[in-house]
């Protein structure tokens, strides 16, 4: 929610000032209340997730191990990176050390997950490679956006590269799927536009470090257009699951190429480029507006925003030490069991037999005593 109601803001702010939308009169006044709301969203659920993390440390443990539920750790920062990026004062008051702050968490995160597609047995991308895993990619250019728009040289061009080289390895991974990867569930479907979103916004990355929007940058916009394209035909791929707040997936693509759309239209400033942006815009408006309505509605009227989801925070690894618990409790009980038995029987041998003895003591004293007169 956070990540699609602070790229809205950036969306319009940037209508406000690009000259292919110039003719909107576009008031900063709505970008700004869009950022508000995004702050207090982010602080809602920051607060609340803090909350699962003091009184349910187990579920983030899981989902920090999940191969899915791992890649929404970068969510918040690239959220963060949003709420800089769109905030009222200009980027230039903002001191670098933000950026810097904001990037070291989304780094050790990478070296994780990446580190692991590379040679982290079952965690390999062969096997977990889904579309979830883009978000692991945005990351490093909106970045790379954020840092060129602050002035900074070497570390956007650095996370840009990263992301460049792993975004490649996943985009052949994802189009080959093996009957081994994990099976995606119906209900995070939603998550396949983030397709869009890796190349859109680094399209705009790549313009903001070289200074125009050049091939580079527009080879990378063509391919978000054209997954865009491809993606929004399938209509009925996604259909047939209910309202969860997976669907908010769509909206941070679908702004991040309508905000490319507008940057490359301010290069090449025509009829067609002017439709395209305003005409994605206004999707992407729509979009993040009725799922804003449809989240409200199912959270405080219908009530079933969050249902009883038993796969939340479900994975392979068993809980080691609670199954270990339980086996030395069972042995324990066994071996009192044991115990007691072993210390019973030997007793009642043992007066057994000395009463056996006694008995054979005494019939022998008697025949000895007859025997010596």
């Amino acid at each position: 929610m956070v990540l699609g109601v602070s790229s809205q803001g950036i969306l319009w702010k940037t209508l406000a000032w690009a000259p292919p939308s110039a003719f909107l009169h576009v008031s900063l006044l709505l970008p700004h209340v869009l950022w508000y709301i995004s702050l207090a969203l982010m602080a809602l659920v920051s607060s609340i997730y803090l909350l699962k993390l003091v009184f349910y440390f187990e579920a983030v443990r899981r989902e920090f191990h999940h191969p899915i539920r791992a890649n929404f750790f970068f969510a918040p920062w690239i959220a963060c990176l949003f709420l800089v990026q769109g905030a009222p004062r200009d980027m230039a008051k903002i001191h670098p050390a933000a950026w810097y702050a904001l990037m070291a968490p989304i780094f050790c995160l990478q070296l994780k997950i990446y580190g692991q597609w590379m040679s982290g047995g079952q965690h390999r991308l062969s096997k977990v490679a889904n579309p979830s895993n883009h978000l692991s990619i945005v990351g490093n250019f909106v970045g790379a956006l954020l840092g060129a728009k602050m002035g900074l040289c070497e570390g956007p061009v650095f996370f840009f590269a990263v992301g460049l080289a792993h975004y490649s390895v996943l985009f052949v991974t994802l189009y080959q799927r093996l009957p081994t990867n994990i099976t995606l569930p119906k209900e995070l479907y939603p998550v396949f536009f983030l397709f869009v979103a890796a190349p859109s916004v680094a399209s705009m990355a790549w313009a903001q470090i070289n200074g125009e929007f050049d091939n580079g940058a527009q080879v990378t916009f063509f391919i978000a257009l054209f997954l865009y394209m491809s993606l929004a035909v399938r209509i009925n791929f996604f259909r047939g699951f209910r309202f969860s707040l997976a669907w908010w997936a769509y909206t941070f693509p679908m702004t991040g190429v309508s905000i490319a759309t507008i940057t490359y239209a301010t290069e090449g400033n025509n009829v067609l480029t002017r439709t395209l942006s305003i005409g994605l815009s206004g999707v992407a408006t729509v979009t993040v507006a009725g799922l804003l309505v449809t989240t409200m509605l199912h959270a405080f009227v219908l009530r079933d925003l969050f249902p009883n989801d038993v796969s939340i925070a479900i994975t392979q690894r068993k809980p080691k030490f609670s199954k270990m618990l339980a086996h030395l409790r069972s042995s324990s009980s066994d071996m009192k069991e044991l115990v007691l038995s072993v210390s019973k029987s030997p007793n009642s041998d043992s007066h057994e037999s000395a009463a056996g003895d006694r008995s054979r003591e005494t019939h022998l004293s008697v025949h000895k005593g007859n025997a010596e007169p």
